[in-house]
C-alpha cells in the first residue's frame, strides 16, 4: 500500500491539478435545481425579467448589459447562458473575446489547456462567413476551497483501492503502476471537465455578441429518454 501511496503523491506534486464533485456555479449559485428556484436566486443578485420573456433575466454581469437564459433537462437547470444584449462589429467583438480570454486566464478560479486569443489581423467576418469559423473558448471552474493535496490524495487512494485486491496494491508490477497513473488522470481530469465555461461568438444581422455558458454536466441528458 505504501507504494501505491507513493505513485499518487508523486502524481499530485507533477500533475497540480485538483478538483472535488461540486457543480458549475455562476455568480456563486450552484447551476442546480429547478428552473423556478434559479430564477429567484439570479433575481436576488439584481437582475430583473425582460419584457420579451418571462423566463428571461436582464441586468449587468461583469460588465457588460446581458439577457440571461436558463436551460433545464426536466425540471433540473443543467445551464446557464448568458448573452450580450447589444451587438458590435467585429472588431469590437474580437477585443471583447479577447478581454474574456485574459479575464478567465488570470482568475485563480478558473483552470484551461490552451490559448483560445484571436491575432489583431485576423478578419472574423471574412472568417465566419466564408470559411465557417468558430470562435470559442472553454475553461474549467476549480473548487472555490483552497486545494488540499491530502483531500485529494485520500480520495484517489480510495478510488485506486476499489480498482485493486489489497494484494496487488501491496506489490504493484510497473504494468500496474501505469495503470494507476492512468486511472488517477481520468479520475481527476472527470471531475474537471465536469465543471465547464465556455463562450463563443454569435452573428446576428452583421454584428456579433457574446453567449456564455456555465454547464453542469450532471444534470444533462446522457441517453435516459431513448
Amino acid at each position: 500500500m505504501k507504494n501505491v501511496f507513493s505513485v499518487i503523491t508523486t502524481l499530485l506534486d507533477t500533475i497540480s491539478i485538483y478538483a472535488h464533485t461540486d457543480v458549475t456555479k455562476f455568480l456563486g449559485i450552484p447551476v442546480d435545481g429547478s428552473k423556478a428556484e434559479m430564477i429567484e436566486k439570479i433575481k436576488s443578485k439584481g437582475f430583473i425579467p425582460n419584457p420579451y420573456g418571462k423566463d428571461i433575466l436582464t441586468g449587468i454581469f461583469n460588465g457588460t448589459e446581458v439577457n440571461i437564459h436558463i436551460g433545464t433537462n426536466g425540471d433540473k437547470v443543467c445551464r446557464i447562458m448568458v448573452c450580450d444584449a447589444n451587438n458590435v462589429d467585429g472588431r469590437s467583438i474580437r477585443i471583447r473575446f479577447n478581454n474574456l480570454c485574459r479575464q478567465f486566464e488570470n482568475s485563480p478560479n478558473y483552470v484551461s489547456f490552451e490559448d483560445y486569443s484571436i491575432p489583431d489581423d485576423e478578419d472574423i467576418s471574412y472568417c465566419m462567413s466564408v470559411e465557417n469559423k468558430q470562435y470559442q473558448a472553454i475553461f474549467y471552474q476549480q473548487s472555490e476551497e483552497s486545494t488540499d493535496t491530502a483531500v485529494m490524495r485520500d480520495k484517489l487512494l480510495h478510488f485506486i483501492t476499489t480498482k485493486f485486491t489489497p494484494e496487488q496494491l501491496e506489490k504493484p508490477t510497473d504494468d500496474m503502476r501505469k495503470s494507476i497513473v492512468n486511472l488517477s488522470l481520468d479520475y481527476i481530469v472527470d471531475i474537471y471537465l465536469k465543471k465547464p465555461v465556455w463562450f463563443i461568438i454569435s452573428e446576428m444581422n452583421d454584428k456579433y455578441y457574446i453567449a456564455m455558458f456555465y454547464d453542469n454536466e450532471y444534470n444533462k441528458a446522457n441517453g435516459e429518454d431513448l
